[in-house]
C-alpha cells in the first residue's frame, strides 16, 4: 500500500521560512515524478513544484520561483519543499503527490496523494 505522509506545516509570519517533508513508502518510486500542490479555501488545487526521483530534474511554478525549492533524499525516500520569503498568499493546504509522468503540472496526472499539511502565513 502506497503512503505519502507530509509534515512540517504550521503558522509563520510573512517573510519567514518553512520546510515541508513528504515521506514515501509502499513501492519503488524511482520511475516517478514527485510533486507538491497546494489548495487555498475556495480555490482549485495549484501546482507548486515537481522533481524526478531518478535524475533530480525539477520544475517550479512561476509564483514560487526563487522562493521555494523542491529536493529529494533517495536514501530516505523523502521529498522536501523548502519555502522562504513566505507571503500571506502562500497560505494553503500543501499536498505531496506521485505519478509516472515526467514533471507534470496537472493534478489529474498524479496517482498517489498525501493527506496534506496546513501552511498559514500571517501578515
Amino acid at each position: 500500500q502506497v503512503q505519502l505522509v507530509e509534515s512540517g506545516g504550521g503558522l509563520v509570519q510573512a517573510g519567514g521560512s518553512l520546510r515541508l517533508s513528504c515521506a514515501a513508502s509502499g513501492r519503488t518510486f524511482s520511475a516517478y515524478t514527485m510533486a507538491w500542490f497546494r489548495q487555498a479555501p475556495g480555490k482549485e488545487r495549484e501546482f507548486v513544484a515537481a522533481i524526478t526521483w531518478s535524475s533530480g530534474n525539477t520544475k517550479h511554478a512561476d509564483s514560487v520561483k526563487g522562493r521555494f525549492t523542491i529536493s529529494r533524499d533517495n536514501a530516505k525516500n523523502t521529498v522536501y519543499l523548502q519555502m522562504k520569503s513566505l507571503k500571506p498568499e502562500d497560505t494553503a493546504v500543501y499536498y505531496c503527490a506521485g505519478a509516472r509522468v515526467y514533471l507534470s503540472t496537472t493534478a489529474a496526472s498524479y496517482d498517489y496523494w498525501g493527506q496534506g499539511t496546513q501552511v498559514t502565513v500571517s501578515s
